[in-house]
């Protein structure tokens, strides 16, 4: 429920579904708006239509050429007309009535009673037309059943039409909107990727769309390819430079070996020599990193995975590092509870070049005598490996381009390296799908790498 909120917020924030709630918005005030008025027109019309005829049968009533002949007309006519529907009524000038009803005249209008103990028409409306004719008063009033009835008529409309088509519109939007946005998260969700480094993310194919998402699908798949291949081919070609460098390095190394067990070389001449060999050294390995990051990221180590026990492997590393630690004063420790299981999926070879490249750049880079820890911890479904110090540490702004091949801070260009260690790092975790995060130990550095426990593992 946690996750579908957000979700449901994000639907009812997408342009498909605003644009749609404002078209039926839009539809249901045209519609309503063409109701009224056309409610409006045919109450009118059919009111001009009654009083029309309320002026001709009045007309009708003064043709009589007497005031008995008029109240003769009226008796005939009541007779045979219902009160509900038509009144008429005559007061003559001795004082009687006729019709099929009393009609008086009241504060609030005329007031209709009926002649028959069997009719009530107090809840019934009329339009009436009331006038002295031959000394008497002649009232014929007809119903407005029929214009009352329009309005239920038109608020059935309304509900029967107008009502269930805004409903359904919603409803298809509502749906489009669902559709549309998986579309737009699916895209979203590629370029997300595509920034965090995977170059080869492509955004789903949905069959039959041939609208301006699957247009922008298409530029972003193509883009996608273009930045692969290039930064492919920049890879390519940094391996290539490796490879065909490194025999001749390593060659020009063994020459340098050669040339110093020559006999009567002078001291000088040794010196330089033993120190021109120590640059080949680092230039081959260097060269030897770049061809092992190259190799990484093809992926082929992956076929040699099997579970690895982070415990075992950090402790074996903390014996083998020992020595160096103890030389330079460092306090070099291990945190691994043994009352959990630390394996995850990996390359063990791999594993052990992180855990000694992150114990290396500690030892290197921080003050004699200051502690090295390695700490491992676990939740139900990860495992955290971290190597804290307590040095000068890497600044915020900087923990980016740290990553980056052959990247050197300032304060670290006066020491040993060549700027690949955590390089090689950041791409083993990338190779076994692990986060890697640097932070602060306040003061020093935090290295951890964040791990999926290996299936066997999981509590």
């Amino acid at each position: 429920m946690a996750e579908r909120a957000p979700r449901y917020i994000s639907l009812l924030q997408s342009s498909p579904l605003r644009l749609t709630v404002g078209l039926i918005t839009m539809f249901a005030l045209v519609s309503l708006l063409s109701l009224g008025a056309a409610y409006l027109v045919i109450r009118d019309s059919m009111q001009q239509a009654m009083q029309s005829d309320l002026t001709q049968e009045f007309a009708g009533f003064q043709a009589a050429p007497t005031a008995g002949a008029v109240a003769a007309l009226v008796k005939a006519e009541a007779a045979v007309t219902r009160s509900d529907r038509r009144i008429l009524s005559y007061s003559a000038p001795d004082g009687r009535h006729y019709g099929n009803g009393y009609v008086a005249l009241t504060g609030d209008g005329f007031r209709v009673l009926s002649i028959s103990k069997d009719d009530d028409l107090s809840e019934l409306t009329y339009l009436a037309v009331s006038r002295p004719l031959y000394g008497g008063k002649l009232t014929i009033a007809i119903s407005r059943a029929q214009i009352d009835n329009l309005s239920d008529f038109f608020i059935n409309i309304l509900l029967l039409s107008v009502l269930p088509t805004t409903a359904i519109g919603l409803t298809a939007g509502l749906v489009l909107a669902r559709r549309t946005a998986r579309r737009i998260r699916a895209i979203g969700d590629t370029l997300d990727k595509m920034a965090g480094g995977d170059l080869g993310a492509r955004v789903p194919k949905l069959s039959g769309r041939t609208d301006d998402l699957s247009s922008i699908a298409t530029h972003v798949d193509r883009m996608g390819q273009a930045q692969q291949s290039s930064v492919a081919a920049l890879k390519q070609v940094s391996a290539d430079i490796a490879h065909d460098l490194k025999t001749p390095i390593q060659r020009v190394a063994v020459m340098l070996n050669q040339a110093r067990e020559m006999p009567d070389l002078p001291p000088e001449l040794e010196d330089l020599m033993h120190r021109a060999g120590q640059e080949t050294e680092g230039i081959v390995a260097t060269f030897q990193s770049l061809l092992q990051i190259a190799q990484i990221e093809g992926g082929s180590p992956k076929s040699r995975f099997a579970p690895v026990d982070l415990a075992k492997l950090a402790a074996t590393l903390v014996e083998v590092y020992e020595p160096s630690a103890e030389e330079t004063g460092h306090h070099l420790t291990i945190e691994a509870p043994a009352d959990h299981r630390f394996e995850v999926m990996g390359d063990k070879a791999l594993l052990g070049q992180v855990l000694a490249n992150l114990i290396e750049n500690a030892l290197r880079h921080t003050p004699e005598g200051t502690p090295v820890n390695i700490r491992l911890e676990r939740s139900e479904a990860d495992i955290v490996l971290s190597v804290a110090d307590k040095g000068p540490g890497i600044p915020e702004q900087e923990r980016d381009n740290v990553l980056r091949r052959l990247y050197r801070l300032e304060q670290s260009r006066t020491t040993s390296g060549s700027g690949l260690g955590l390089s090689l790092v950041s791409v083993i975790a990338d190779l076994h799908e692990a986060r890697l995060t640097l932070s602060s130990n306040e003061p020093g550095l935090r290295v951890s790498l964040r791990f999926a426990s290996a299936p066997s593992a999981i509590p």
